[in-house]
């Protein structure tokens, strides 16, 4: 008998400190590439979004994929992007990531969610938007690492 396995994950992670590294004149080129780096890693892109300071991304793995090797492969290669294609010497990821499994037929909503990235943050920050998500999923955090 063959595997089938349907793994989709709603990825959220931010820059170092929050801070706004990631300008509009060049965020869809680094949404484009970090769809790039998830087929490269074998894995199968399905939205990428986000705003100046953090980045959602709804992607498909493989039974064999390991979410923290993927992650370390995943911020390694867009921070060395960032330096060298956009000259953003600073630019650096936060520590840790958020990790959110989606079922197949809660993928089409997350798609929006992550499409709307933009218009979302106009009334709601980043912080207040994570603590939701975590506090929906029942995940148990300390508060000193959402700062």
């Amino acid at each position: 008998m063959s595997t089938y396995a349907s793994l989709h994950y709603h990825i959220v992670f931010s820059t170092k400190q929050r801070t706004n590294f990631i300008h509009r004149s060049w965020e869809k080129r680094l949404h484009e590439y970090l769809g790039g780096i998830v087929k490269n890693l074998q894995g199968f892109p399905q939205g990428v979004g986000g705003v100046e300071d953090h980045i959602h991304l709804l992607c498909g793995l493989k039974p064999t994929h390991c979410i923290s090797d993927f992650m370390r492969e995943l911020k390694k290669s867009s921070s060395t992007w960032v330096h060298e294609t956009i000259g953003e010497d600073k630019f650096a990821w936060q520590d840790g990531y958020s990790v959110f499994s989606v079922s197949a037929t809660a993928r089409n909503a997350v798609k929006g969610y992550i499409k709307n990235q933009r218009e979302h943050h106009r009334v709601k920050s980043y912080r207040e938007e994570l603590i939701e998500m975590l506090d929906a999923a029942d995940i148990a955090y300390d508060p000193k690492y959402l700062e």
